[in-house]
């Protein structure tokens, strides 16, 4: 029997309320590496054993996630749990066209002291890896010498030929200023086998006056392998080892209903496919349908059986 791929992601998961000010509110849960993490373990089956690395309270709602995650197969085993400490949270408030604006409560979330102790269970357990993710915002959250440590860990996993994956998601609020969000993410760029670039977050990090610039200045990137993100324009990719640009088509959607976790599940479609061995146009391509498909309903996790159709 085969061995299934081992997947550790890093990140931050939040409570999440969605609704008007003041009005009947949705409860809920999500974070960027998370959404992946779901739905990579959907669309991945059990091609895939999916790990998430992250910290939690003891309280109830941090207990209730976990229970949510471990029903979506997500493996808690990297999880830390802190003593009086809680998750953060986060509000969506959305417009006619599916616009978010979001709203944080994070400052003293869990999981930015996920590196606090001398060693933590995603390091202990670095030889099991097959492939590592990781996003801007995770590194975001993070104090600068718990940073140190993560790329440690990609500069390992790379060593040994684990595939490290960096999503570029850049939140300016999340950072002290652009000149070191602009450090940071360099050094994730060289450090990573594969990048998937949202063209619209590298034009903002890089203060670039054009979308054709930001395009342009992720394709010299460093990084052996290059995903890149622009809307509803056909998805960019230069496979490792290649120094050709193809294009993968997008998906069209008479209605955007939320746009919230289009990205993350274009990077879960995308892995689920080429973990897997598929070639990186065909895998960009299953990244966009199924990103096309979670923008047509509400909340970053849409329910599985609306997406049962495209899992393994």
């Amino acid at each position: 029997m085969t061995r299934p791929v081992q997947v550790a992601l890093l990140g931050e998961c939040m409570i999440e309320l969605q609704g008007p000010a003041f009005g009947t509110l949705t409860q809920g849960f999500g974070g960027d590496t998370l959404n992946t993490a779901v739905y990579l373990a959907r669309s991945g089956g059990a091609a895939f054993e999916v790990h998430y690395a992250t910290a939690l309270g003891d309280d109830g709602l941090s207990q209730g996630m976990l229970d949510r995650w471990e029903a979506e197969d997500i493996r808690t085993d990297l999880v830390q749990r802190l003593p009086g400490r809680v998750p953060g949270l986060y509000m969506i408030e959305l417009d006619d066209s599916g616009e978010r604006r979001f709203v944080y409560w994070r400052d003293s979330a869990a999981a930015r002291a996920y590196f606090d102790a001398a060693t933590t269970p995603l390091e202990d357990q670095a030889a099991n890896w097959d492939a590592f993710y990781l996003s801007g915002i995770s590194l975001a959250i993070l104090p600068p010498a718990a940073r140190e440590r993560v790329f440690a860990l990609m500069q390992q996993l790379r060593a040994r030929g684990a595939a490290v994956i960096f999503d570029n998601n850049y939140r300016p609020r999340l950072w002290p200023d652009v000149a070191v969000a602009r450090d940071v993410f360099a050094r994730a760029f060289e450090l990573a086998t594969c990048a998937l670039i949202t063209a619209d977050d590298h034009q903002l990090l890089m203060g670039l006056p054009t979308l054709e610039a930001a395009v342009a200045a992720a394709q010299a990137l460093p990084c052996p392998e290059l995903v890149i993100k622009r809307g509803a324009s056909p998805t960019l990719v230069r496979a490792a080892g290649s120094t050709q640009w193809l294009e993968a088509a997008t998906e069209a959607v008479l209605r955007v209903v939320d746009t919230t976790a289009a990205g993350d599940s274009f990077a879960a479609g995308y892995l689920s496919r080429r973990l897997a061995r598929a070639d990186a146009v065909e895998a960009a391509r299953f990244g966009n349908r199924l990103a096309g498909r979670v923008i047509q309903h509400r909340g970053a996790l849409i329910p599985r059986e609306v997406m049962q159709d495209l899992m393994a």
